[in-house]
């Protein structure tokens, strides 16, 4: 018989007899039962190493970077509303600001215009106060009666009169006119008040002029 009819026939041309296709050899299935179950017997095991074996510390790092970049962007992103509603808060304090100034400055340009219609008028009252001095506004006068009318005008438009007799000295409110050598005195004071001062709201229309009362020497 030929080699390819013994073939055929399951033979090995030297006698021996083939195996069958799909059919395992000889101690072929004892050697894939060993190398299945393994050294310990669990497929899940040899599975499981297998995997973290394959893993770096590389890729650990990465992947935990990755995880905090996404957490970090999920923070970062806001909801549209949010956006606007911020947005929206910022406009309303900056508007406020601006009508807060605006009204303040409203209020001083006021005040100067006033004080610019007053500020002539000043020389009439500092009349009025040399005649009260000597004596010339008897009360019940025609006299007496117009310079009080002429001063609750005044009053009503805001303006202030500043310094008096006995007033601790400030440079920055008071025009020393004279010193005047007082024994006993300590503390620079108002000794006598030549004009008063005026203000009108935060506008100072002129300073006061007066004697101020000094020390002694000796």
């Amino acid at each position: 018989m030929s080699n390819e009819e013994q073939r055929q026939h399951g033979e090995h041309p030297n006698g021996d007899e083939v195996p069958a296709a799909g059919s395992a050899a000889p101690g072929q299935d004892a050697a894939q039962g060993a190398a299945s179950t393994g050294p310990l017997g669990s497929d899940a095991e040899d599975t499981s190493g297998s995997a973290d074996a394959g893993l770096t510390v590389d890729d650990i790092l990465g992947a935990e970077q990755t995880d905090d970049a996404v957490q970090a962007e999920s923070a970062g992103s806001g909801a549209p509303e949010d956006f606007y509603l911020e947005d929206l808060r910022r406009i309303t304090a900056e508007y406020a600001n601006y009508r807060k100034r605006t009204e303040a400055n409203a209020v001083i340009e006021k005040q100067r215009a006033i004080a610019s219609a007053v500020t002539p008028l000043l020389s009439v009252l500092d009349d009025l106060d040399r005649a009260e001095k000597h004596g010339d506004l008897v009360e019940g006068t025609a006299f007496a009666t117009i310079a009080q009318k002429i001063r609750g005008t005044m009053e009503r438009y805001g303006l202030e009169t500043f310094g008096a007799v006995g007033d601790a000295f400030d440079p920055q409110v008071h025009e020393a006119i004279a010193q005047v050598p007082v024994p006993g005195t300590e503390q620079q004071t108002v000794l006598d008040v030549i004009e008063r001062g005026y203000r009108l709201g935060e506008v100072e229309l002129r300073p006061a002029k007066v004697a101020v009362a000094v020390g002694a020497d000796g």
